[in-house]
Order: structure tokens, then C-alpha cells, then sequence
């Protein structure tokens, strides 16, 4: 029971680090590795669909917001609007590789949603930039902790 509750405090923590609300998926991974009461695998997997999940959220948040546009309390103005989408087409999808990094990995996830990225893309690329770090947490946690 207590193991199942562990698991999903992880899930948790993971999801809404990938949110734009706070969170300390890594320091929640790190923990329960140097515990060493768990699978490390299933950490990491755990760890790696709840943010993958998240940064979904964030995309379905992106395709919602771009009606929104044209409104007063829209959070972008036209000009930033407009920067963004040079900035997104010069770069691109694989702008979500850096989707892990704090406070400018969740504004890319919600761009790629406002741009219509296709969504097999976004959730291949965001599941490969998420798990590399979470595995790289990991093998720190596992090495030098």
C-alpha cells in the first residue's frame, strides 16, 4: 500500500513539474533512489510518463489558448505572438529537447500547442528529452549521492 502510494506521490510530483505550476520531480526521484527501497526502473518510468502527461496538458492548454489571442488579458501581445511563431519556425520541433529545462520548458510545450504541432511528434520528441534527464538523474542519484 504504501509502495503504491510512493508511486503515485512521484506520478504527482512528475505531472506538475511539467505544469506551470512548481514542482520537485527531481528531487522527489533523487530521494526515492538513494532510499533504495524501489525499483529504479520503475521510478524513472513513473517519473518520465507523469511529466510526458503534463507537458500534454500543456500542449492541449497551447491549441485552447490561441483562440484566445485578440483578448485583453491574453498573457502575449500580437508582437510576442508574432517573435515566438519566427522564433518556433526557425527552430522548430526539436525546440522540445530543451522542454526538461526549468522555466523555459513548459512555455515550449504550450507553444508548440498554440503552433498546432502534430501531436506524434510532440509526444516522441517530449518522451525522449524527458526520460534522457530523468535517466540522467538517476545515474547521478545511483553514482555520486
Amino acid at each position: 500500500m504504501v509502495t503504491t502510494q510512493i508511486y503515485i506521490g512521484l506520478f504527482l510530483s512528475s505531472f506538475l513539474s511539467a505544469t506551470i505550476l512548481p514542482g520537485n520531480s527531481e528531487i522527489a526521484l533523487t530521494g526515492l533512489i538513494i532510499l533504495n527501497n524501489y525499483s529504479v526502473f520503475l521510478l524513472v518510468l513513473i517519473a518520465s510518463i507523469g511529466n510526458v502527461l503534463g507537458s500534454l496538458l500543456n500542449w492541449f492548454l497551447g491549441c485552447k489558448l490561441e483562440k484566445f489571442k485578440n483578448k485583453k488579458w491574453f498573457p502575449a501581445s500580437e508582437l510576442q505572438l508574432e517573435k515566438v511563431s519566427h522564433w518556433y519556425h526557425k527552430y522548430g520541433k526539436w525546440t522540445l529537447l530543451l522542454s526538461w529545462v526549468p522555466f523555459i520548458g513548459d512555455p515550449i510545450t504550450i507553444v508548440a500547442g498554440i503552433f498546432r504541432m502534430p501531436i506524434m511528434p510532440f509526444i516522441l520528441i517530449i518522451s525522449c528529452a524527458k526520460t534522457i534527464r530523468y535517466i540522467f538523474i538517476a545515474f547521478i542519484a545511483l553514482n555520486f549521492v
